[in-house]
């Protein structure tokens, strides 16, 4: 019988990137439009730099998200190759070592080592990277992936704050706008990944509302100083 069971933590490599981008995009966006607009600038200044955010923001996530997860992706590579040379150096060592984690979790060492060692038989490589390095294909890094995810959630979520200073033309409708989409953006990323919403909500509301306000003073203390 095949294992038909589908499980939330399979989301989790695409979820955070998505999350993390769309969560940067409205909030970055709308704390840089607020920030602007707070020192007095013109709408065509406020817009250019909308603009400049959401291109440099995009890239700066896809760019960001590239390196550090190629960077996990070559420790995996290397701890993989590793565990190959080890395997191929002493096998019987590295079945007793596969067993003593299974003894770990709780089997006996009878069954432990008889786990072991059908395992090994099967994909030795495998069952090392997945028990002794806990790497797998839930887990495992993806680079362009993440990248991709990224930058383009970025862009949408840069959409809401940008689209709000053009058509309402005030801090207050921007200001709105980003908690409205934050909010909607932590209940629908909850639910996604079986967390609880009202603690995501929570969470997201109030750090990006303390962040869009210290850029909205930042703003216009130095627009009251520059003028």
């Amino acid at each position: 019988m095949i294992h038909g069971e589908s499980h939330k933590i399979s989301r989790s490599g695409w979820l955070r990137a998505a999350v993390l981008g769309a969560n940067d995009g409205i909030v970055s966006t709308a704390s840089l439009l607020t920030g602007v607009a707070a020192a007095n600038s013109s709408p065509h200044s406020i817009l250019l730099a909308g603009v400049a955010g959401v291109v440099a923001g995009a890239m700066s996530m896809a760019t960001g998200e590239y390196v550090s997860v190629s960077s996990q992706a070559d420790t995996e590579r290397a701890a993989i190759a590793e565990e190959q040379a080890e395997l191929e150096e002493n096998y019987q060592a590295e079945t007793h070592e596969l067993a003593s984690i299974y003894v770990h979790r709780g089997l006996s060492r009878e069954l432990a080592h008889e786990v072991a060692t059908a395992l090994m038989k099967h994909d030795a490589l495998d069952a090392h990277t997945r028990d002794e390095l806990g790497i797998s294909d839930t887990s495992s890094a993806r680079p362009l992936q993440a990248a991709l995810f990224s930058a383009g959630s970025f862009t949408l979520g840069a959409v809401i704050p940008f689209a709000a200073a053009l058509l309402l033309q005030g801090i207050a409708g921007i200001v709105i706008a980003a908690l409205l989409a934050l909010i909607i953006l932590g209940a629908v990323a909850a639910r996604a990944g079986g967390a609880p919403v009202l603690r995501s909500v929570i969470r997201v509301s109030f750090w990006s509302s303390l962040a869009m306000a210290l850029s909205g003073v930042t703003g216009a203390l130095f627009g009251h100083f520059a003028g």
